[in-house]
């Protein structure tokens, strides 16, 4: 679109995110927040580690303690079978079958013990009443990313929820975290972003958003701050004292 149809229409988005920044006053240092999902809203690892547990047994492959999976975790089911497995074994024809298999027994078993983390339900409560319009963006696959969003975690709380979708490159690419921006009418430069890896950081940065490490989460604190992080929260409710 090209001329005075594209001048008023830029005109109007640019008055409703003014009114939109009127509406929630001066003090607040971000508009919107962008969400890891595993590790950051929701403690999945349980499930996971059991999931692909069940997977290896099945395959006769050996299976790992939960904590481990911790570090195998945060990149998608590829590579989580990958490092599952064991090195002499990764092979493109044994990877895809343990991933087949990680999907169906994750569909088994889900929801069994995962859950938000405690204080993450207030954190939402709190962003919503000051105004903060919020996103997920997860690689968990996409229809898992919104059936774990939409079981697990208030209603209505999120504009745009994404996992990996076939023909997006996954996080750390900034390419889906951009996309949502833009769908949602801001500049990358008024995200909070919060999550719990290095991937998260980097995803951020390449965004241009903010990146926050959840304490909380997956990794580690090292892990946070040499990727970038340029805040560090203990608990959810540090992170709605940043937006403020």
């Amino acid at each position: 679109m090209s001329g005075p149809l594209a001048v008023a229409g830029a005109t109007a988005t640019l008055a409703r995110q003014r009114q939109h920044h009127l509406e929630k006053g001066p003090q607040m240092r971000f508009s919107a927040a962008l969400f890891d999902l595993d590790g950051t809203l929701l403690n999945t690892l349980e499930d996971i580690a059991d999931s692909a547990n069940a997977a290896l047994e099945r395959a006769g492959f050996a299976t790992h303690p939960t904590p481990a999976y911790r570090t195998f975790v945060g990149e998608g089911v590829r590579l989580l079978a990958e490092r599952a497995l064991p090195e002499g074994s990764r092979d493109d024809a044994t990877v895809e079958s343990i991933m087949d298999a990680i999907r169906e027994e994750y569909g088994h078993r889900w929801a069994d013990k995962t859950r938000p983390y405690d204080g993450i339900a207030a954190m939402l409560a709190q962003l919503g009443e000051l105004r903060v319009r919020m996103a997920i963006l997860s690689n968990k696959p996409d229809d898992s990313t919104k059936m774990c969003a939409a079981r697990l975690l208030p209603e209505g709380a999120f504009e745009i929820v994404l996992g990996a979708r076939d023909g997006v490159p996954r996080k750390p690419d900034p390419t889906a975290a951009v996309e949502i921006a833009s769908r949602m009418g801001f500049a990358p430069g008024e995200f909070l972003y919060l999550g719990d890896t290095r991937t998260d950081m980097q995803t951020a940065i390449g965004a241009g958003m903010f990146p926050v490490g959840a304490l909380w989460g997956f990794r580690d604190e090292m892990e946070l701050r040499e990727a970038g992080a340029r805040e560090l929260v203990r608990s959810p409710a540090e992170v709605v004292a940043l937006v403020r």
